[in-house]
């Protein structure tokens, strides 16, 4: 057993989701959102060198070395499986380990909204799933192609840094890539994919222009291309999307992402009551005056279209989250803290739900004018 097996089991018994390795600190673990310490031995940089290379292949300790940042996957076999990224700072070599969910949970478990099935049932066309980091947009993505493997007959070809869910063959055939192992590069990946014959691709993450002009022309040919960004809702992830390209080639990007886009799924984790944690979610799906919207540039108009959709299964992010506070899912003060529009839900607040650091303009103008009086 690697020595740092010893340490992410510790973790996973003491109920944690992350591992923090930092030379001078003591490893650190995150649980129930916050991080706790394990032991008051702080690691120094030789054992930080030698916890890290002892699980890492010599290729990719040497990429490492160059390139100072590093993704991979590492598993205790029959215990679980984790994410690694390694990284140098101020202090040396570094290190965050997160699990990765042993088992794939399905749309039932984890709650997710049925207009989602429906993106899963299409024959071709870009659906973008977003979010911050460890809002759960790679468990979302999991269920989804577990859901087609379940069901559908085709041929799904995976590309991620590292891979993160291994699924079973079922009713599809799924192939799996991973950045650095199998293929050079997302981009490389995909220039190969179109040579063999897949129905579906699943790119880890939309890094780079390249990637993304790729991911575009896949979908334009009668693929159904799954990817992920870091945004926090549909208007901006098209903005994201178009704004990654230089001006002059920003036009004809409007064009292609207007013919392809088939559904952006924007995802957030809230806090539960009394305890754990939910997704709650945006989805925009396909709809008559989205392509125009996007070949025009009007991106802000995307927001009503999602208002006005809701029978089709659209809902804005706010939406989402007043149906979790009025279902009594999470806490008013949880859904003013990441709504977009926090007036729809000041008057929910209960008093004392919000601090200084916690209020809006609004709030903190409102505040001066009652102090006055």
């Amino acid at each position: 057993m690697a020595a740092i097996d010893h340490l992410l089991k510790t973790m996973l018994e003491k109920g944690g989701s992350d591992l923090h390795l930092t030379v001078g600190l003591p490893p650190k673990i995150r649980a129930s959102g916050s991080l706790q310490p394990m032991g008051d031995r702080p690691l120094d940089a030789a054992g930080m060198e030698a916890l890290l290379k002892e699980i890492c292949p010599p290729r990719r300790w040497a990429d490492f070395l160059e390139r100072k940042d590093l993704d991979l996957a590492h598993e205790i076999p029959g215990v679980a499986r984790f994410r690694g990224n390694y990284l140098y700072n101020h202090w040396g070599q570094a290190a965050v380990f997160r699990q990765i969910p042993a088992k794939i949970l399905s749309f039932e478990q984890l709650n997710l909204p049925a207009a989602l099935k429906k993106l899963c049932h299409l024959d071709q066309g870009l659906v973008v799933v977003t979010g911050p980091t460890g809002s759960g947009k790679s468990t979302t993505l999991a269920a989804m192609i577990d859901y087609i493997n379940s069901n559908l007959a085709k041929h799904i070809i995976t590309i991620e840094d590292p891979i993160e869910f291994v699924h079973p063959l079922k009713q599809s055939v799924i192939v799996h890539r991973e950045v650095g192992e199998h293929t050079g590069s997302f981009a490389a990946a995909l220039k190969g994919a179109m040579r063999h014959d897949p129905d579906i691709l699943l790119l880890g993450e939309m890094r780079e222009m390249e990637t993304i002009k790729l991911a575009l022309g896949c979908a334009s040919m009668g693929m159904l291309v799954f990817g992920t960004l870091h945004t926090n809702n549909a208007p901006k992830t098209v903005d994201r999307i178009i704004n990654t390209f230089p001006a002059d080639e920003q036009n004809q990007v409007r064009v292609m992402l207007a013919s392809c886009l088939a559904g952006v799924v924007a995802q957030l984790l809230c806090k539960k009551i009394p305890k754990g944690r939910c997704a709650v979610h945006e989805i925009l799906l396909t709809h008559e005056a989205l392509p125009n919207t996007i070949r025009s540039g009007q991106i802000a108009n995307i927001k009503s279209i999602i208002e006005s959709s809701g029978a089709d299964g659209m809902i804005t992010m706010d939406q989402s989250l007043l149906a979790r506070v009025q279902d009594g899912t999470i806490a008013p003060k949880e859904a003013y803290l990441k709504a977009a529009n926090k007036a729809t839900f000041a008057p929910l607040l209960r008093p004392g739900d919000l601090d200084a650091g916690h209020r809006g303009p609004a709030d903190r103008k409102s505040t001066r004018l009652n102090s006055s009086h």
